[in-house]
């Protein structure tokens, strides 16, 4: 027990149901996700579970900036790079997007991408939703 800390510290029980360490391999990479969507899931959070997620995020993102970073792209082009590396087609993409056409609006430039359309894309190329946004 730490001195000056309870027992039943909400964090500390944070920390011992999956506990934050440097990520080694895509499987604990998707494990760290999977508690990461499972908070965020949660909606609202309390104090230690914000601080809790923001130890996991920095972990992802650091396995991340060394296994999934494709540099200088963004958005439309990253979507257009994905595409291309594993070797899809636009109708692949429908169960995202809903539509072929509306794929073909977004890969020309016509559409926006949605929050949602990001989130669903992150998920099925397992990566970042951050990678569609350009960094400031």
């Amino acid at each position: 027990m730490i001195p000056g800390i309870p027992s039943t510290n909400p964090y500390i029980e944070l920390l011992k149901s999956f506990p934050p360490r440097p990520i080694a391999s895509e499987e604990e990479f998707l494990a760290t996700q999977k508690v990461i969507d499972s908070l965020i899931d949660k909606g609202e959070l309390t104090a230690d579970e914000q601080d809790y997620l923001n130890v996991l995020g920095t972990l992802v993102n650091e396995y991340e900036e060394k296994h999934h970073f494709i540099p200088g792209i963004h958005c439309v082009e990253l979507l257009q790079a994905l595409i291309v590396e594993f070797g899809l087609w636009q109708k692949d993409l429908v169960p995202i997007f809903k539509t072929e056409s509306i794929v073909s609006e977004v890969l020309s430039g016509q559409r926006q991408l949605t929050v949602n359309h990001i989130r669903q894309l992150a998920e099925f190329f397992r990566i970042s939703p951050a990678a569609f946004f350009e960094s400031i």
